[in-house]
């Protein structure tokens, strides 16, 4: 049984940066070419915290940091990013990652 390993990745704000809504529709494009190229597994932000996540599809952590690190709200200085490898627990591996 094969372990899948999907990249979390947490958006984070930069203190004093600010959100536009011009920045919020090219991240939402840099999200749906991800979304096509097979990328992209989910993405939002959390309504109880001014973080937000996206799960990745990558072969690797660099991969992950290559695809934040030209995003939109990184590129203009208005979040940064961790990422984190993610074992994924479901049906295929009995919920044992």
């Amino acid at each position: 049984m094969a372990t899948l390993t999907y990249y979390a990745v947490e958006l984070v704000p930069v203190e004093g940066a600010d959100l536009t809504p011009d920045l919020i529709a090219k991240h939402a494009e840099h999200l749906r070419e991800l979304d096509g190229d097979g990328k992209l597994i989910l993405a939002g932000p959390f309504t109880d915290d001014p973080r937000g996540l996206l799960a990745l599809n990558c072969a690797d952590a660099g991969a992950a940091a290559a695809i934040l690190d030209v995003d939109p709200l990184v590129v203009a200085g208005v979040r940064t990013y961790r990422v984190h490898s993610w074992l994924i627990a479901n049906a295929d591996n009995g919920y044992a990652p």
